[in-house]
């Protein structure tokens, strides 16, 4: 997502853009092996052993650059008059169904949600994420987005799609909401409670930039002597605002565990229906 919006600096939303972050995105995740960065070029289907038993089978490959024309020309029509969060919808279906990737469809396609809205300035950060609502109710998902392909069933699906955008963006406030709370509860207990309160804050505030760190990084970004950071990461574990993960006596890692636990919920991987793909 990062990247996606970085290159908008330089590039429109496109095919190109998508096929960038697919590349990306597949570098570290599962998929790595199935041309990253490239359009199919064999037949995929979705849900059982073969297309001829499958629950959908996408358009075939001498139809796709059709397809995908047709998507990339919709990203930019605004003879519609569509409001965004309705377009946003409408084409996460669209690429859904043209189905392009051998592997990483339905994340891409979660992913052009948010990207869309922020192109047109419906979101101003990349903070809305539709996976978990998905996840939650993934046979609704599954269901309308099949009997939008075999019924033209658009009312049913829009609905469903922005009851998630409502839903995802009230999660979305209250964990804000939440982590400001945290932040400021922490500091207080840090003002009120350590022996080092100034480096601790200042160990703290790094702490919410990144909840992963070193001893050995902190001393590079605070300035105090190694000893005091020591002493400061032991304040801080005693007042529960960090963890120490490895276990080790060196090259230690200290997480800011209740933020992560705030950061990291329903981030779980997201299943989906069996998809095969022909030689």
């Amino acid at each position: 997502m990062m990247h996606g919006l970085e290159r908008l600096k330089e590039m429109p939303l496109s095919l190109r853009l998508i096929r960038e972050m697919h590349e990306r995105l597949l570098q570290s995740g599962r998929g790595g092996a199935k041309s990253p960065g490239e359009f199919r070029r064999s037949q995929n289907w979705i849900g059982g052993t073969r297309p001829g038993n499958a629950l959908f089978v996408p358009p075939p490959t001498t139809e796709l650059d059709t397809c995908l024309d047709a998507l990339e020309r919709f990203m930019h029509e605004d003879e519609s008059r569509l409001p965004a969060l309705i377009k946003a919808g409408l084409l996460h279906v669209q690429f859904e169904t043209i189905h392009p990737f051998l592997d990483g469809n339905g994340r891409i396609g979660r992913l052009l949600v948010t990207l869309y809205l922020c192109v047109n300035g419906v979101l101003r950060k990349p903070l809305l994420y539709l996976s978990l609502y998905l996840k939650t109710h993934r046979n609704d998902y599954y269901r309308l987005l099949q009997e939008v392909r075999e019924q033209g069933a658009w009312v049913a699906w829009l609905d469903f799609f922005l009851a998630g955008i409502a839903d995802t963006a009230n999660q979305a406030f209250d964990a804000a909401t939440r982590i400001v709370d945290l932040f400021k509860e922490d500091r207080e207990r840090i003002t009120a409670e350590s022996d080092r309160a100034g480096s601790a804050l200042r160990v703290h505030d790094l702490f919410q930039q990144n909840p992963f760190l070193t001893a050995n990084q902190l001393v590079e970004r605070t300035g105090p002597s190694a000893p005091t950071v020591n002493a400061v990461l032991s304040d801080l574990e005693r007042l529960g605002a960090v963890e120490e993960i490895t276990g080790r006596r060196r090259g230690r890692v200290f997480n800011y565990s209740r933020y992560l636990a705030i950061l990291s919920e329903g981030t779980e991987p997201l299943s989906s229906p069996t998809m095969g793909v022909t030689a």
